[in-house]
Formats: structure tokens, C-alpha cells, sequence
């Protein structure tokens, strides 16, 4: 047996869109990655799927907020085991615009992403994934 050799034996599967909607939902973090001062920028957030679109709660004068209002952003989660090589990773991109809806704030404040952050998370981004990609390595 070739010590160097690899002791897991992997596949690398793509993901439906109705598979990567899921695998979303089964985790609260993820990266936003928009463009700030016309420089990339990546975000950590929690985050929570409403309808097809990822859902992000923030504060309304943050950096996140203003640099995200109908542009296009891209957004990744993953669940990943180091030990087993075993998981998924989805990507989205799409346009991210903020949720002005009174009835539809009211909804996400009961039921979207509650904030992690301290201090006031009442402004809601939502993105509408156009592009879709997932992959399961297992």
C-alpha cells in the first residue's frame, strides 16, 4: 500500500436547485461577497431562506446595507467535515435588494434570520439567486 495514497475515496456531485435551496436552509452561516469603495468584500452573516431567496438581517446604516442596495452580490454557505473530506458547498449570485415591504418586514422580524450582532438588526436584505451552483464531495 502506497503510504501517500489518499484513504478516502471521494465523488464530486453537482446539486440541483431545489438540492442547494435545502442544503441552505440546513445551516444559519454563510459569506455575503459584494462591492465596497469599488473593492471586493466579503462579509460573514447568519442568514435564513424565504421563499427562494436568502434572507440577511443587518443594521440599516451599516456598510453591509448601503453597499447591497440592487446590486449584484454573491453568496456562499458550506458544511464541510476536514476529517472525512465530506461535504457541500452553494453559491448564489444575484441582484440583493432591501425588503421595504411593511407586512413583509413584520413576517421576517417573527420569522427570518434573528440577529447575532449586538445593537439594532431591523433592515432586511434579501437576494434573489439567478445563478444557483452546489457541489457534494462524499
Amino acid at each position: 500500500m502506497n503510504p501517500d495514497a489518499d484513504e478516502y475515496t471521494s465523488t464530486l456531485e453537482s446539486l440541483t436547485r431545489a438540492e442547494c435551496l435545502r442544503l441552505l436552509a440546513s445551516v444559519q452561516i454563510g459569506r455575503i461577497f459584494y462591492t465596497r469603495q469599488a473593492l471586493p468584500a466579503v462579509e460573514l452573516v447568519n442568514f435564513a431562506i424565504d421563499a427562494g431567496d436568502i434572507v440577511i438581517r443587518t443594521a440599516p446604516s451599516g456598510k453591509l446595507a448601503v453597499a447591497t442596495q440592487g446590486t449584484v452580490v454573491a453568496f456562499e454557505a458550506d458544511d464541510v467535515d476536514t476529517v472525512t473530506h465530506r461535504g457541500w458547498s452553494v453559491t448564489a449570485v444575484g441582484y440583493s435588494h432591501e425588503v421595504t415591504d411593511a407586512d413583509d418586514i413584520a413576517r421576517l422580524v417573527r420569522t427570518g434570520p434573528r440577529p447575532w450582532a449586538p445593537g439594532e438588526r431591523e433592515h432586511f436584505i434579501r437576494v434573489t439567486p439567478g445563478i444557483l451552483n452546489g457541489r457534494r464531495l462524499g
